[in-house]
């Protein structure tokens, strides 16, 4: 399948890797409340982008997340996708816009060259209430691998790849409580808690794309007050 945002920026899932194929169908179908109960409102909230993009390492499929920098003010020391704010060079946000930020931050955060990336699928917005960021998660192959690292140690502490064998080892999954009372989906990898977010999309694409192991929803991580 192959369509364009804004006429410009071309979305296909033709010559995906067939280990893909399952998260590329499940993305055609993926409704907003399948993804996460927090929805965007129907006005406001600042449009962004993250990438989710899968690769191929030395222990088979992978996926791309970096850790922010510990002085950030937002999200300090959370594991992430790449990403971040719509910039208004980035075009349209009901358009282009999304792709175009979601590459972009990506090269400007862990040096990757989008060019060897191959946007599949674009998924449903959705909303991160303490923020207020309106975020539309980026699908995409690394086709051709380059070269990764923090761009800027002031935003991002480190960058690093997570074989998808670690997100589905049910040995790795937790539920995540925070001191609000909240609870979600983590994962424990590559010396870092992923949880959040983050951890909500990894959660939910791991489920639709059949690639779910049972795991111990009872087990708990409690988070820091700060997080």
């Amino acid at each position: 399948m192959t369509s364009t945002y804004g006429g410009e920026v071309a979305v296909t899932s033709e010559g995906l890797p067939e280990w893909l194929t399952p998260v590329a169908r499940a993305a055609e179908t993926m409704e907003p409340r399948q993804l996460s109960r927090f929805l965007p409102p129907s006005r406001g909230g600042r449009p962004s982008a993250v990438l989710v993009l899968f690769g191929e390492g030395e222990r088979g499929p992978e996926l791309l997340l970096l850790e922010r920098a510990g002085s950030l003010r937002s999200h300090a020391g959370q594991p992430s996708f790449p990403g971040g704010a719509l910039d208004p060079e980035d075009g349209d946000p009901d358009g282009a816009g999304p792709v175009r930020a979601a590459l972009r931050e990506a090269e400007e955060e862990t040096g990757l060259d989008p060019a060897g990336v191959q946007v599949f699928a674009v998924l449903p917005r959705l909303y991160i209430p303490v923020s207020g960021f309106v975020v539309t998660p980026v699908l995409g192959w690394w086709r051709e691998p380059s070269p990764i690292r923090p761009v800027d140690p002031a935003e991002t502490a480190r960058v690093f790849t997570v074989p998808v064998a670690d997100l589905t080892n049910p040995a790795h999954r937790a539920t995540s409580v925070h001191p609000s009372g909240h609870t979600g989906p983590s994962f424990l990898v590559e010396s870092a808690l992923v949880w959040g977010f983050t951890a909500g999309v990894i959660d939910r694409i791991l489920h639709y794309a059949g690639w779910e192991r049972p795991w111990n929803r009872d087990k708990r991580v409690p988070l820091d007050w700060r997080a």
